[in-house]
């Protein structure tokens, strides 16, 4: 477990590849009440990373800080911004992909539909190539929406699904999912400061491919 920033309010922390970010057994809130060492400490959920994503999460340290997170979330308050690694490259070395989600409660997939309906949601992230190689590229993810399995979805229904990503891609020798959550924006709820927490993934693997980008 790495703790990025802890007050009585809030906590940040790097959440690991297949963990919960919810409060259940084995989930993120269990593990910060262990590393804190109080295993009846307020630890709350204000947003999601899918359980195979990894990189920075904030929790709320009370009921009243959650409230306010939760309000930033809804509000596109909190910003968040991911590293992918995706096979191919877009057209366009940057820019901005909308589109219509659809989340499948059976399935628990999440597909670009073709028109708005019910439980249809609009989509948007803005990208950035960082760098192309051997058939892949690293790319700098802004969201501007935060919906289920968004990033995967909108890359893949282009024909450029992650590294890894087995449920929307192809699988590549088991290796983890590209897609790390790289830097997030915050306003601390009860002093207001605008906080920024940064930190890039463990340069290895699949990322070791490329230059560790610059920001």
């Amino acid at each position: 477990m790495e703790v990025i920033f802890q007050d009585r309010r809030i906590l940040v922390a790097v959440k690991p590849a297949g963990v919960l970010s919810t409060d259940e057994p084995g989930g993120m809130p269990e593990l910060i009440r262990a590393y804190l060492g109080d295993d009846k400490a307020c630890v709350r959920t204000v947003h999601r990373l899918d359980q195979t994503v990894s990189g920075l999460m904030v929790f709320a340290r009370s009921r009243a800080a959650a409230g306010i997170l939760s309000g930033q979330v809804r509000e596109h308050g909190m910003g968040k911004e991911y590293l992918a690694v995706i096979h191919g490259a877009p057209e366009k070395p940057e820019g901005t992909l909308r589109d219509l989600l659809l989340r499948d409660k059976n399935t628990r997939c999440t597909r670009v539909a073709a028109e708005p309906g019910k439980d249809v949601k609009e989509a948007i992230l803005h990208y950035r190539v960082l760098e192309t190689r051997d058939e892949l590229s690293l790319v700098h993810i802004k969201l501007e929406t935060g919906r289920t399995h968004q990033i995967r979805v909108q890359f893949s229904s282009r024909g450029l699904p992650l590294w890894g990503d087995k449920r929307y891609g192809i699988s590549d020798g088991g290796e983890q999912i590209a897609l790390w959550s790289v830097r997030l924006y915050v306003e601390h709820p009860e002093t207001g400061e605008k906080m920024t927490f940064f930190r890039l993934p463990p340069w290895e693997g699949i990322w070791s491919r490329f230059q560790a980008p610059e920001f």
